[in-house]
């Protein structure tokens, strides 16, 4: 099986707070495949579901999703490495796009490649990242504990970062934290 981000279109017909239902609807559509489907997010303009199928079903599998919405890309999820400075950028790309999972994953990348307060400061974008996918899943709690943890690892940092105000995001997160009012924004 290969795993895949399956992003179906959302013409604001979907919130959050219908992934729950929506990943439970697409295992009933689904039934009888061999795939996993283990997670759904949503944002202003995808329904992401992280699903693991055969390559050959992928097709069969989109088809029966269209119920739901239309396929607007699948990205086949394998380790991609890139310059750190690209990375960062695409990273920044994907969170501007809302598929913060795959900001996440594009930023560990770089994390893992570096050390002292840059890892630190990138570890606080991924954990700031991470704490978006679980509001798109509506898990507000679970948000909000990670944001706090995203706050201590950027403690130490300020100014820019390949062009990410990190004292931009640092004041979002906490202005969200003590509002306890959650909203996506652009890095």
């Amino acid at each position: 099986m290969e795993r895949y981000m399956l992003h179906l279109k959302n013409n604001s017909i979907y919130d959050r707070k219908m992934a729950h239902d929506i990943l439970l609807q697409s295992r009933d559509l689904a039934y009888g495949m061999n795939l996993i489907l283990r997670d759904c997010r949503i944002s202003k303009k995808y329904i992401e579901l992280d699903t693991s199928v055969p390559q050959a079903f992928l097709d069969d599998l989109v088809k029966k999703l269209s119920i739901i919405a239309p396929l607007d890309h699948a990205k086949h999820v394998i380790e991609e490495t890139f310059e750190k400075t690209d990375a960062v950028s695409q990273g920044r790309s994907y969170f501007n796009d809302e598929r913060f999972w795959e900001c996440h994953e594009v930023l560990e990348g770089v994390w893992k490649s570096i050390d002292g307060d840059e890892k630190k400061l990138v570890n606080g974008l991924i954990l700031v990242a991470a704490g978006l996918v679980h509001y798109q899943k509506d898990e507000d709690d679970t948000c909000i504990s990670i944001f706090n943890r995203a706050l201590d690892k950027l403690e130490t940092s300020n100014g820019m970062y390949h062009k990410i105000d990190v004292d931009r995001v640092k004041l979002l997160v906490q202005d969200m934290i003590k509002a306890r009012e959650i909203s996506t924004f652009e890095i």
